[in-house]
């Protein structure tokens, strides 16, 4: 997929979530921990990224060895606090887009608990 069509599919999926959490009472201004979740095909390359995550102060990363879609996989959670606002939440989800793009990852978005 190119990016472009990737980071159209991800910011309407991001809209979604962003009107799903507001319909549960979610107030979006107030600052929480958001994980966003990419799958790498090794281990080198999931810490590889958590290594550059972690050097320029982008989030805190993690990598665990974990079962997805029926296959033994990296994932790589990286952990930023920040707003849940549409202006805050959707460059970071498209950087995330452009990481996995760059570094062969596959994005599988974001989550955070609700902030009412």
């Amino acid at each position: 997929m190119h990016i472009v069509e990737c980071l159209l599919e991800t910011a309407v999926e991001d809209n979604q979530l962003l009107i799903r959490n507001q319909e549960l009472g979610d107030r979006p201004e107030v600052p929480r921990d958001i994980d966003f979740v990419l799958y790498a095909k090794n281990q080198e390359r999931a810490e590889l990224i958590a290594s550059f995550v972690t050097d320029n102060h982008y989030g805190q990363p993690s990598v665990e060895r974990v079962e997805y879609k029926g296959t033994a996989t990296w994932q790589l959670l990286i952990t930023i606090n920040a707003p849940t606002t549409e202006h805050v939440i959707m460059p970071i989800s498209a950087f995330m887009v452009f990481l996995a793009q760059l570094y062969d990852l596959e994005y599988d978005g974001w989550s955070s608990m609700i902030q009412k």
